[in-house]
Formats: C-alpha cells, structure tokens, sequence
C-alpha cells in the first residue's frame, strides 16, 4: 500500500557519524525510498560536445542551477520539506515526494528553457516513479552521512538512481514550447566567483574517479574496498580534499562576472556587472584580512561535496602521481574480475560552482575537475561499457 504521510521521509532519516567505509557495513541503517516518491533528472545534451568546445564552466553552473532551481523552488512551497540530490557535472538527479513534482517539474522546464535562450545548452528534464523503479526488481535504499559539523550528505546503496537515469534519457521529450509563458527561474543564491583552485602541493593532482558495481548485492561491500584503499593511500576526507583555504582564490575579472549573470538572469545589465565586481574585489580583501572572511573560507572546506554515492562512486580527490598509481592497481585489478568498471579523469585544478542560502553555515559548494572532470571521467567510463557490451 502507498502511504500518504511520506513528505518527511528523508528530513527524518538519522544522520550517521560512522565512516563511510564502517556505514557501508551495516545495512540495517539504510532506509527504503517510498514508493510514493519519484527520481528527477536533469542532463545536458551532447555535454561532452560542449567540454571539448572549452564550455565546461557553463556545464557545469547549468548542472549546479538546476539544482537551486529545484531547492529555491521547494523552499517556496513548503521550507520544511527536505529531498536527496545528487551533483553529476554535466546534470543532476533528485528524489523527491509526488506532492511536489509537479511544481518542480515547472521549474526545472523554465530553467531548461531559460538556459537554452542564454547559453545556447539543451537541459533535458525527465522523472520516473519510484514505484515503477520497484516494479523491475530493482533497489533504492538510503541514508546520511556527516563528513563534518558542516557537511551531511545521502548516501544510495542499490542500482534505483541508475535504473531511473537509463530509462529517462532513453525517453527524454521536450516538456516546453514556445507559446509557454515565459517566467524568470528563481537562481537566488547562486554565486560563481571562486577561481581554478589548484591543489595545496606542487605535485598534486587533481582526480575524478567514477566507479560503478552493477551487482545490487555486493555494491557496499566493493564500494567499501575502495573507500578503505583511497583512505590508506591518500588520507582521511580532510587530507585529500581538493579544496584548501590556502588556495582559494577569488576570480575578479570582468568575464567572470558577465558569465555568472548571463546564467543568473539571461541578459546583460550593467549594474549587476559593476556592484557585483565591486563585491568581489572587497572579498579579496575581506577574506585576507578579516577573521570572519577566513572563518567563511574555512567553512567553504568542510562544506565543498566532493564524495558522492548515488548507486555510482563519485569522487574527487587530490592526489601524487604515485598515489594515483597505487588507486589504479586495485581498480584494474577489481575491473579484471567484473566486479567494477571504472572511469577516471586527472586534471591540475578544480572548479566549484556554489548555493549560498548565507554565509553562516547555509552554503554548499559542488566541486569537479577542470577540463570536464566527472564528464571526462563518465567518456571512459561508456567507451569500457561500450565494450563489456559488444
């Protein structure tokens, strides 16, 4: 039977403090995603395109605006309702209650079309119920995870999101045309303004590792091998993080500016560009010299997502050259076994696109690699799936 009385579904799943690698252990502490739920995603047309056009900043606000679209938009409905959601570089996945989907679904084919008019980028939106995901047999499990006192994320054991995603990009149609009103998409809150963050060493690099284990039932167990091997080569989340305060660098020129208000409200105004540089040039120096500006950026660390389980591993990290080479062992080794196909994308920078609700404790910062990061990474991956398949 579906119930009714799941809005708070995920707003009342306990945050666990375990490691990931002892979280992946315990079933018992995953929860099923209700049937009366359904998966949102949102994918931008021929991304990889677009990266080897040098357009991956535009990807990549297009995938972060979908989702303040979706979170802005809920915030206006009903502030207490709280969904998962998932950061891919080139789209985005939601789960979410059916009582919202249909406004979310409005606002996200605006935003579509929005971004269509003002970057030239097909933003595909397509959903699938979960109960239809149930229907074939396939799992969708959740929990959360606190990496720090800032930073909680969901965590997925099971191929729903995956499933989902498959079936919705095989059937994506145009949910907009023309002769719709057009309403301006609520982007409140979306700040690009940080530069290429290079890693805290000379002789890091940057890594976005995708991995996938297709077989539901020994996913935690391998995803666990792998997290506890990236610990022990690389070090704890905090160590391989590919965000430090030392590096972080405000980007003040003008073009910057002008691409963040082309995504933002899809035309020029000159007052935008001028108080908006302004902005960021005093940021430079409040985040220099004042302890509140240092105490943001330091919160800018902790709150920069940079791990993902969706069904898929997701992660970047920083990393030697021969740490990268001691990770690659163990993944080829568990690939010669059929037990994961992986991809892998090393780059020398990260970017990072951001929500801002304040500047308190309610930001969150999506970070990829620089020169199409996780799509550079998925490119691998579909050429090895290409090829397990022939």
């Amino acid at each position: 039977m579906i119930m009714n009385n799941t809005i708070n579904f995920y707003k009342n799943i306990s945050k666990s403090n375990l490691p990931l690698t002892e979280l992946l252990k315990n079933e018992n502490l995953f929860s099923t995603v209700p049937p009366n739920w359904s998966i949102v995603v949102t994918d931008i047309e021929n991304s990889t395109t677009a990266v080897s056009r040098g357009l991956h900043n535009d990807v990549n606000r297009t995938a972060t605006g979908s989702i303040i679209t979706v979170l802005n938009t809920l915030k206006s409905l009903n502030n207490s309702v709280k969904i998962p959601y998932f950061f891919g570089g080139d789209g985005s996945t939601f789960i979410m209650p059916n009582s919202v989907l249909e406004p979310v679904l409005e606002a996200l084919n605006q935003y579509s079309r929005h971004i269509k008019n003002s970057l030239q980028l097909q933003l595909r939106v397509g959903h699938l119920e979960v109960e239809k995901v149930y229907s074939k047999d396939v799992s969708l499990k959740i929990t959360k995870l606190r990496h720090n006192e800032f930073l909680t994320t969901p965590v997925i054991i099971g191929n729903g999101l995956k499933y989902a995603e498959q079936v919705i990009k095989e059937n994506f149609v145009p949910t907009f045309n023309e002769s719709n009103k057009y309403i301006q998409p609520n982007l409140e809150g979306m700040q690009c303004r940080w530069d290429e963050i290079y890693p805290n060493k000379n002789d890091k690099k940057v890594v976005c590792l995708l991995v996938d284990c297709d077989d539901e039932k020994d996913q935690a167990n391998v995803y666990g091998i792998i997290m506890r091997e990236i610990d022990f080569i690389f070090g704890n989340l905090e160590k391989r993080n590919p965000i430090s305060t030392i590096k972080l660098k405000l980007n003040t020129s003008l073009e910057n500016i002008r691409k963040e208000m082309k995504i933002k409200i899809g035309k020029y105004q000159i007052t935008y560009v001028i108080s908006n540089w302004l902005m960021t040039l005093f940021g430079t120096f409040y985040f220099k010299f004042f302890k509140a500006g240092r105490l943001y950026k330091y919160r800018v660390t902790q709150l920069s997502d940079t791990i993902m389980l969706d069904g898929f591993l997701n992660t970047v990290i920083s990393g030697t050259e021969e740490q990268v080479t001691r990770l690659k062992m163990l993944l080829d080794d568990l690939e010669a076994k059929n037990k994961i196909i992986y991809g892998i994308h090393i780059t020398h920078a990260s970017i990072m696109s951001c929500y801002i609700e304040d500047k308190e404790k309610k930001h969150i910062h999506f970070v990829d690699g620089t020169e199409g990061g996780y799509t550079s990474a998925a490119i691998m991956f579909k050429e090895k799936l290409k090829n397990v398949k022939v």
